[in-house]
């Protein structure tokens, strides 16, 4: 098979994807199952996969698609307990008397507290977490899925205490003689810390401009006026909310390491951000709002109501309404970043890992840790929260798991077939080819030569959009960043640049990962709408991807010239988004929600 026709055959999955869900806006499940069937064929009939091996990859995704709906589930059922329990009424409150501007909101919830859950827990949760907070206090379905979705981004390197470094970039790189040699006798880890600086300064000057992105899709996509432009107003909230969290972000990473930049980042921003906000500083005198919710647009909405909380005749205060948020995020934070503890929740015993026998003669163990997910942190806040309420005396539990499980059932199609796709393709090396992700990366890289940075964070994209995974978009290309480095020529820290910018665009990637957004879009009952809300965080991820690779070519080759094009294409990228106000493509808004002159 020629190379052309192996790169055709590895880029199918890919096609399928794109074409059904963002072209043709078919639901996740029917284009996962078109997917997987491709996949599967390609491996089995021209790849020279065994069927043994094709089976064992399938099921053990089937395992991890189950326990990403672990997660989703605990995140649903938090919020359905939360509200029947009265307390999202004192939230939705408490969000208002911090500045009733939606833009304002979403930065704090999206934007600082994703940050967070990023941070302790990592793996989609905060976009889990997020979208169902952003709900309840008023948000459209897609909007509130469309904001956590782009702030999985600057967090995502760091996410989870660090694994896409300590565990993605290690692993990737553990055992390349061409590292091992390149290194010389400096220590390994030492050499994977220097790559995670890279990473967090690279993330540091692109993802300042999250929160103004994210404000200019909200009003652009959901505001009355369908003006990027009205987003724009809040550049000056904006840019201090990024930087209010980068800054610190990037120090913590210099000198604590990979595990707490995002946590603290967060943490930081939002003791700098809510006071400010309160205080109305750098906030432009006219608030945002969306329309009226009978004006929004159906696919607006899912089978998650943005509906007021139940009344319970009780007013809780603010810190006890958000006090179930507090302890999850305490609880993941103490069980990440206390070493026996983590090693406990993670050990290979029962109970602490239910495993399946070795299938088929393949080596593949699926196995699942229950006790160190952040699906069992979130329920079982959830069943603290249910006491607290004195819902046990109301049946108000019953009526949130009967409304979880709904949710749930709907997204488990796409999930189940999602990431038994993506274990097959990743997975798909024979003894006559190498894996479908790696055909198609050293494709990308030949003739490239020293224009590699612009192409490294698109393979790191490419793989999280895969997989859903920055750590296994990590595992995957680290390694070929590192000899695709070394092959142009490039010394051993330009090289540690080139891994960084491979992990910083496998986070910007998890905008779009498919599981990602199918998982989100669950917990808000946005099932069948994930290609719209691919098309549009392609936009904030185009931004992150492009910004990345011309910082990478000032900061390996220190040329001024492409230092002004990451300046220019920063500030150009904000200016042409402002000029393109109007109705989007393919979207018809009610007559009283028509673009206003």
């Amino acid at each position: 098979m020629s190379q052309s026709v192996q790169v055709i055959l590895a880029l199918l999955p890919l096609i399928i994807i794109f074409g059904l869900m963002v072209v043709f806006r078919q639901p996740a499940r029917t284009t996962m199952a078109v997917a997987y069937a491709a996949t599967a064929a390609v491996a089995l009939f021209l790849w020279g996969v065994d069927g043994p091996v094709v089976a064992a990859r399938t099921i053990d995704g089937m395992v991890t698609g189950l326990s990403l709906l672990y997660i989703v589930f605990g995140a649903i059922l938090l919020f359905y307990t939360l509200r029947e329990g009265g307390l999202i009424a004192t939230i939705e409150h408490g969000f208002i008397s911090i500045s009733p501007d939606r833009r304002v909101q979403a930065i704090i919830i999206a934007w600082l507290f994703g940050s967070i859950i990023e941070g302790a827990s990592g793996f989609g949760t905060p976009a889990a977490v997020a979208a169902p907070l952003l709900l309840a206090i008023g948000f459209p379905a897609m909007a509130a899925v469309m904001v956590a979705l782009i702030i999985q981004s600057t967090p995502v390197s760091f996410g989870a205490a660090g694994t896409p470094i300590l565990v993605g970039v290690n692993n990737g790189l553990t055992g390349q003689e061409r590292v091992l040699s390149a290194i010389g006798d400096m220590p390994f880890h030492e050499y994977v810390l220097y790559i995670g600086t890279n990473v967090a300064l690279v993330h540091a000057l692109v993802g300042f401009l999250v929160p103004l992105l994210m404000s200019m899709m909200l009003t652009r996509f959901f505001g009355e006026k369908q003006s990027f432009r009205e987003g724009l107003r809040i550049w000056k909230f904006a840019l201090f909310a990024g930087l209010a969290m980068v800054i610190p972000y990037y120090l913590v990473a210099i000198l604590l390491g990979p595990e707490f930049p995002s946590l603290v980042g967060g943490m930081v921003g939002l003791l700098i951000v809510i006071p400010a906000a309160r205080a109305g500083l750098f906030l432009p005198k006219e608030s945002f709002d969306f329309a009226p919710q009978h004006e929004w647009l159906p696919e607006w909405m899912g089978k998650v109501k943005a509906e007021r909380s139940v009344s319970t005749g009780k007013d809780y205060p603010m810190h006890q309404a958000w006090m179930p948020y507090v302890v999850v995020v305490a609880i993941l934070i103490f069980t990440r970043s206390i070493q026996w503890v983590d090693d406990t929740l993670r050990a290979g015993e029962v109970p602490f890992t239910l495993r399946l026998p070795e299938l088929f003669g393949t080596g593949v163990v699926p196995s699942w840790q229950p006790f160190w997910s952040p699906g069992t942190v979130l329920i079982l806040v959830s069943l603290i929260t249910y006491f607290f309420t004195g819902m046990h005396r109301r049946g108000g539990f019953g009526r949130a798991w009967a409304q979880t499980f709904s949710n749930v059932l709907g997204a488990a199609p796409a999930l189940m077939l999602a990431v038994p796709m993506v274990q097959v393709f990743i997975n798909s090396g024979s003894a006559d080819y190498d894996s479908m992700p790696d055909v198609l990366a050293r494709s990308m890289s030949e003739g490239v030569g020293g224009m590699w940075p612009l192409i490294a964070p698109w393979i790191g994209a490419f793989g999280a959009f895969l997989a859903g995974s920055n750590t296994v978009s990590n595992m995957m290309f680290a390694g070929f960043q590192f000899s695709t480095a070394d092959l142009i020529g490039l010394d051993l820290a330009q090289s540690a640049k080139v891994v960084a910018l491979q992990a910083v665009g496998g986070a910007g990637g998890n905008m779009i990962a498919v599981h990602n957004v199918v998982a989100a879009a669950a917990t808000v009952g946005l099932i069948g709408r994930e290609g719209d809300l691919i098309r549009k965080t392609l936009i904030p991820m185009t931004y992150y991807l492009v910004a990345a690779g011309l910082l990478g070519m000032f900061l390996i080759y220190g040329n001024i010239i492409t230092g002004l094009f990451y300046a220019a294409w920063i500030a150009g990228f904000v200016f042409l988004l402002s000029r393109l106000d109007g109705t989007p493509l393919n979207q018809t808004l009610p007559k009283k929600q028509q673009p206003k002159k």
